[in-house]
């Protein structure tokens, strides 16, 4: 007894997961009923069904693992209805249980193994072909081992809820909560990490957007209509990023999209090209925003499109707020002369 005791102790003490803790308590089992197949199971009371999740078979009976079978034609649901948890004359007790007739079952013990708050999660069992009797002491480390298993599965499920809960905290922190892009917070963090370097030695691309005429939205038509005009946007901006490209709102009206400019080329062509990289990254973002938006409540607004602004920046030169505020008055700039060419149409007309 005092050999047994030791291994129980060694195993709850040494078990990382609950199949570390399983399988040696499967053969403790196996040794103190005498019984030649030891298993658990889950039982998923929604849909009915139960499946054998780990199981040790010393002899000639096999309770494979991985088995689903109907959870009403099971010899452990017949258990625990008649609080009956140990049969050695299963064919005559329980004769109409297909899988115990299919799988030979004579001898059989159950006990559920269940959660702190009562729900049951499955059954710790053993059977055997042939008949046995079962000992009080086996009875007792069956239910010993259900307890101990029991507290292992709520310790992972307490681990996962933790780790879940974490990222959906990390989400938290790193998302703008209306339009589902990356905040302000996300973006420096990344635009930190690619000012780093690229191992291509390409710069960093960022196109700076400001919302023209966002203020009248929210004027003339509510801020509903407003807030739902942003997460239209942030979608539009979310369909045209291309492989490697962030989209991220950083203030009300304001978003932001990197990106990579283009590989490095011969001294004479790399402005060239950083140029074209820059034109096309500018006008597929600007063309993005620009369209008709359907916002609810028959209303349906045509919007010119965004002003934007876009930098190159080469990794090493300019931290993540001397990149922002640089793509800002770029930006800036843009905006200006939209409202100069607007200015002159005026005039003309």
């Amino acid at each position: 007894m005092d050999k047994l005791l030791d291994q129980i102790s060694e195993t709850v003490a040494g078990a990382r997961t609950l199949e570390e803790l399983t399988r040696p308590m499967l053969e403790m089992l196996e040794s103190v009923t005498g019984l030649e197949s030891t298993y658990l199971t889950t039982v998923d009371l929604q849909r009915s069904v139960q499946n054998v999740l780990y199981a040790r078979n010393a002899g000639e009976l096999k309770i494979p693992e991985g088995l689903w079978v109907p959870w009403g034609d099971t010899l452990c649901r017949r258990a625990l209805d008649e609080g009956q948890s140990f049969c050695n004359d299963v064919p005559e007790r329980w004769g109409d249980s297909a899988a115990a007739r299919e799988l030979g079952i004579q001898t059989y013990l159950s006990t559920p193994v269940r959660l702190a708050d009562g729900s049951l999660y499955g059954t710790l069992c053993a059977a055997s072909g042939t008949r046995h009797t079962l000992s009080p002491r086996a009875q007792r480390m069956l239910a010993l081992f259900a307890t101990l298993i029991a507290q292992q599965v709520e310790r992972e499920q307490l681990l996962q809820q933790l780790i879940e809960a974490n990222g959906r905290l990390r989400a938290f922190a790193t998302t703008d909560p209306l339009t589902q892009l990356a905040n302000r917070r996300a973006l420096q963090q990344e635009l930190g990490r690619r000012l780093g370097g690229d191992p291509s030695g390409r710069p960093l691309m960022l196109a700076f957007v400001d919302l023209d005429g966002f203020k009248a939205i929210n004027d003339v038509h509510g801020h509903d209509a407003g807030d739902q005009f942003l997460i239209a946007l942030g979608e539009r901006l979310r369909a045209v990023l291309q492989a490697g490209e962030v989209a991220a709102r950083i203030g009300g009206d304001e978003f932001v999209v990197l990106g990579w400019g283009p590989e490095p080329q011969a001294q004479q062509r790399a402005e060239e090209a950083r140029h074209a990289a820059e034109q096309a990254f500018g006008a597929r973002v600007e063309q993005a925003t620009a369209g008709d938006y359907p916002l609810g409540r028959g209303l349906c607004l045509s919007y010119a499109g965004a002003s934007v602004g876009v930098v190159s920046v080469a990794p090493g030169t300019l931290d993540a707020v001397q990149t922002l505020r640089a793509a800002d008055e770029a930006m800036y700039q843009v905006k200006r002369a939209r409202r100069a060419l607007a200015a002159a149409g005026d005039q003309a007309g």
